[in-house]
Formats: C-alpha cells, sequence, structure tokens
C-alpha cells in the first residue's frame, strides 16, 4: 500500500475485521467464495506492510522476497481466477454462467501465465514517492495484453452477474483502475490493489443486501 507501514498495517486490520463480518452475512455456501475476498485482500495488506518493513531494514532478504512473492502471488495469480469463480458460484442464469466460465478460463490462463513469469524471472521491489514498485523483467512485449486481460476478468465479471450490486463493485473498480493509471502508473500493481482493497465494505453491502435463505444446496460450476 502507499504511504507507509503503519498505513498498511491498520488498513489490513480494519479490512480483515470487515472480512470477517462479511463471512457471517453469507446466506448460502455459493457466496463463500464471494465473501472472503475483504479477507485476502486484508491478508494482502498485511504482507505489504511486512515488505515495506523489510525494505527499510538491512538483513531481511529473506522476509522481503517471502514478502513480495506472496502479495504478487496474490495480485496476480489468485485474484483473476478468484474474482470469476467467485461470481460464477452465486449465478444461476445459465447464459450469464456461460459467460462466467469463459472469463474463469481465461483467469485461469492468465494466473498460470503469471505464475511462471514469477517463477521464471526477477522482481525487485523498491520504495517510490511513498509508494512500493515492483520492477521485473516480464516479457515486455506479454504486458500490455496481459494487463487488458487482467482488467477483464476481474471487472467484466461484476457486470455480467445477475447479483444485485455487484456493478457498483465493478463500477468503483474500474474507476479506481483508471485513477491508478492516471496518477501512479509506475507504482500501479500496489496502488490499485489499495484502492480495491478499501471497496471490501462494498463486498459487505452487497451480501447483508442479500435476501436469500442460507441452505445447503448443491454448488455448481
Amino acid at each position: 500500500m502507499c504511504f507507509s507501514p503503519e498505513a498498511s498495517f491498520v488498513s489490513g486490520a480494519v479490512i480483515t475485521v470487515i472480512g470477517v463480518v462479511t463471512v457471517r452475512k453469507v446466506h448460502h455456501p455459493a457466496q463463500l467464495v464471494f465473501a472472503v475476498i475483504p479477507l485476502f485482500f486484508g491478508i494482502q495488506q498485511f504482507a505489504e506492510g511486512v515488505l515495506w518493513l523489510s525494505l527499510f531494514t538491512d538483513g531481511s532478504e529473506t522476509i522481503r522476497i517471502f514478502s513480495t512473492y506472496f502479495f504478487l502471488v496474490m495480485a496476480e495469480v489468485i485474484w483473476p481466477s478468484l474474482i470469476p469463480v467467485s461470481v460464477l458460484l452465486m449465478e444461476k442464469n445459465e447464459k450469464r454462467r456461460k459467460i462466467l466460465r469463459v472469463l474463469l478460463i481465461l483467469g485461469m490462463i492468465l494466473s498460470g501465465y503469471y505464475a511462471f513469469c514469477l517463477i521464471s524471472y526477477q522482481v525487485s521491489p523498491r520504495i517510490v514517492y511513498y509508494h512500493v514498485q515492483y520492477n521485473n523483467d516480464f516479457p515486455s512485449l506479454l504486458a500490455l495484453p496481459a494487463f487488458g486481460l487482467y482488467l477483464i476478468v476481474t471487472i467484466v465479471p461484476l457486470f455480467v452477474s445477475e447479483v444485485r450490486k455487484t456493478k457498483w463493485l465493478g463500477i468503483l473498480m474500474l474507476l479506481s483502475c483508471v485513477v491508478t493509471i492516471v496518477f501512479f502508473r509506475q507504482c500501479l500493481t500496489s496502488v490499485w490493489c489499495f484502492f480495491a482493497a478499501l471497496m471490501s465494505g462494498v463486498v459487505y453491502w452487497i451480501l447483508h443486501s442479500s435476501k436469500e435463505k442460507f441452505k445447503l444446496g448443491r454448488i455448481e460450476f
């Protein structure tokens, strides 16, 4: 996150609390994956807080590497698949489910690509103007297509879904991405994840608004 390690830890704590409360708002098992999104964001912010401290401290190479890759695995490997699968599990309309399945497949391909890059190439985090910048030598030719696909698989499912109010989350995600690209392009991964984490309250709002009774029914993909 931007600003400081203290800000990362405080935001991580607040978002984690929101995550716990959100999970308690689950009315159906199919909502559980969507409900844990704030918890994942909270953990991710804690990881970047640890990274901040390691960058300020000599002899913390192992912690720096672990926290860097922990954060990036969540940001680049988990999110492209988690978002579409969380929406797919809640969706009942079969036509929309077909679209979401395609988005999930694309998300899984992207997750695999980023996992390959994290294993095969170097990543070097540094502090730039109170933000964490993740420098890497991933294939430059695929950087823009991969980012475009990332936007598609993490935002479009929220507009495809028939679940009430997920479109508002999609709109906020899109607006936050635009703001990050315009003002914080060099630190896009860190800053956009921060903005996205702040939207954890919207996930709570969506599930709180759901009136569906809890049933131990079958979960379908």
